[in-house]
């Protein structure tokens, strides 16, 4: 597809491209991040009209992993390599805001807490979802658009953009939901969503204009890939999608490396993203204005190092000793912000740098890897699989965090409670960052007796 854009003089398609499809990505994660930089809200149900707790909470942002992992991921996928980007990407992107809608709904609705909690956790589990997918969509359209150069400096920049979503989740939260010593009604806790929703639908109007991208031009090359087809059956046969495809990828044990990996260190961070308010206000002594801040050095550091660290993959390799370096980085990060000393905000912005270089290495070297170790015809199938493990994981831990955080908070708000609640949860992270250290060396040795993978090749010579 790159070759065929090259070609007919369309360099600049590809870049188009990507414009469209980061709108919907953008606005996925900063719905999916909207109450992260606020979380302590949830510390004192008695001061929210919501009436949620710390333990509701955590259940609700679980929610975004259960259809994920009871199946929906994997058909899905498998959904996307026979059907396509175009059609597969637009069902769910519009599912995607519609749960979002349905979230917002359940936040205005008044209903009785656990009650508003159900609903949104329904909404949740759609928009979680359809996010999902759309992020494969995506990833597979950057794989297509992209194939035979610059792929991982392009999913590096996709990747940037979309956390900017995060990045503007944690700043503009604490300006929407600002502090008081009152009651936090229910239009004041909804703000976050309704401009997460707003967002999501410019997405989807982005969206619509990359399919009529992505149509016109397949129109334009289909007779080159059709004559280039006629010249062998065998090969057309060969990319075609087959359901015992799927037992081959599982089987494989780069992908369960590689999956191991992906939710192991994801955990380690959107885990911690959910409960960063909680976690770095009693910890450093600061509001939740300066947590919304501190947090969003996270994300801010990887717009301009994950495409970086992607064009340095493209360009020199090693792909798999950035994933080791990477997950060094965030146990550096995490055993920082359990031991650095108490109420020093100083530590945590150290920890917050440290731990962006890291969320920033790592997927610059994992996404790439992962046209690498399966056949084009399942790119879409291996994707959504290694989502499915992420979300797996996601969805126990971040129920575990809030368990873990609420065992200590839970009828005593004191600040030694909150202190012992958040170093808890941290060494939770630290436990899932040295397994994710002993995976990555795991990847590079499996790289190591693979060469002819090119794991740790340079773009174009794998």
């Amino acid at each position: 597809m790159a070759s065929l854009v090259k070609s007919k003089g369309k360099a600049w398609l590809p870049w188009a491209a990507l414009a469209c499809l980061v709108v919907p990505m953008f606005g996925s994660y900063f719905f999916d991040d909207m109450f992260s930089a606020v979380s302590s809200i949830f510390q004192n149900p008695s001061q929210l009209e919501l009436g949620w707790n710390e333990g509701q909470y955590g259940f609700y942002t679980s929610a975004y992993s259960t259809l994920c992992v009871f199946g929906g991921l994997i058909v899905c996928g498998m959904l996307l390599d026979m059907w396509g980007v175009r059609v597969t990407g637009s069902i769910f992107v519009g599912m995607m805001t519609a749960g979002a809608a349905l979230v917002l709904y359940a936040l205005r609705s008044g209903l009785p807490p656990q009650r508003s909690m159900m609903l949104a956790y329904t909404g949740a589990m759609f928009f979680g979802l359809g996010s999902e997918i759309a992020g494969t969509a995506v990833n597979r359209s950057i794989a297509k658009w992209f194939k035979g150069g610059n792929m991982a400096f392009a999913m590096g920049l996709q990747l940037a953009i979309a956390r900017l979503g995060t990045a503007a989740a944690m700043v503009v939260s604490p300006m929407l939901i600002k502090e008081k010593a009152g009651v936090y009604t229910l239009g004041e806790t909804a703000r976050p969503a309704e401009v997460g929703l707003m967002l999501l639908l410019l997405g989807c109007l982005l969206w619509a204009l990359f399919v009529a991208l992505d149509a016109r031009f397949d129109a334009r090359c289909k007779l080159v890939i059709s004559s280039e087809a006629e010249k062998s059956t065998s090969a057309s046969d060969a990319d075609r999608f087959r359901l015992s495809d799927v037992w081959g990828v599982l089987t494989s044990r780069n992908f369960l490396l590689l999956s191991l990996l992906c939710v192991l260190f994801y955990s380690a961070i959107i885990a911690f993203k959910k409960f960063g308010g909680a976690i770095l206000v009693p910890r450093f002594g600061i509001s939740s204005a300066s947590a919304g801040w501190m947090i969003s050095a996270l994300p801010f550091s990887t717009v301009i190092f994950a495409p970086l660290f992607g064009l340095m993959v493209d360009r020199f390799g090693h792909g798999t000793r950035w994933m080791i370096a990477g997950s060094v980085l965030a146990l550096a990060a995490h055993l920082l912000l359990a031991f650095g000393p108490q109420g020093v905000p100083a530590w945590g912005y150290i920890a917050m740098a440290l731990l962006g270089f890291g969320y920033s290495l790592v997927p610059a070297a994992l996404w790439p890897s992962v046209p690498k170790i399966v056949p084009e015809r399942v790119l879409g199938t291996t994707f959504a699989l290694v989502y499915w493990v992420q979300n797996l994981g996601l969805m126990l831990f971040k129920m575990l965090a809030g368990w873990i955080m609420g065992a200590r908070t839970d009828g005593d708000p004191s600040d030694s409670a909150r202190i012992a609640g958040a170093v808890d949860v941290e060494l939770m992270f630290v436990i899932l960052c040295v397994a994710a250290i002993a995976i990555a060396w795991l990847f590079a040795r499996s790289s190591d007796r693979n060469p002819a993978l090119g794991l740790d090749a340079p773009a174009g010579k794998s």
